[in-house]
């Protein structure tokens, strides 16, 4: 799994990333370092209907950012340090979801993806 967020992955100060479906059960969740205690326990559904459907979004903290895209049937979140690139980070997604898009049409939906092997 971690295999398809490679690239997102081998950008500098990206921490983490999770892909979050539209129930808000969390899919996928991989940190570099440590992932925090109980992120799988979060209810992210809340979250994701305040989201209403939008496109992509940047959340800047003081000591860290979170790079929001909508892809398919849900939501890729990137956890970036203060001087993670936004923009190389939204050229990853752009190239992931393409790749979504092109395989939902051989296959149905994101299922593909997901599957533990």
């Amino acid at each position: 799994m971690k295999d398809i967020f490679k690239d997102i992955f081998d950008i500098d100060d990206v921490q983490g990333v999770m892909f979050l479906p539209i129930n808000g059960k969390l899919v996928f969740s991989e940190f570099v370092s440590h992932q925090p205690k109980k992120i799988g326990a979060i209810n992210w559904l809340p979250f994701i209907h305040t989201l209403n459907g939008i496109r992509e979004a940047e959340l800047v903290f003081e000591n860290s950012r979170f790079y929001l895209r909508r892809a398919g049937m849900g939501y890729i979140l990137v956890v970036m340090g203060e001087s993670g690139l936004t923009e190389m980070v939204r050229l990853s997604c752009d190239v992931l979801i393409s790749s979504f898009e092109q395989t939902k049409k051989k296959h149905k939906g994101l299922e593909h993806f997901f599957k533990k092997k």
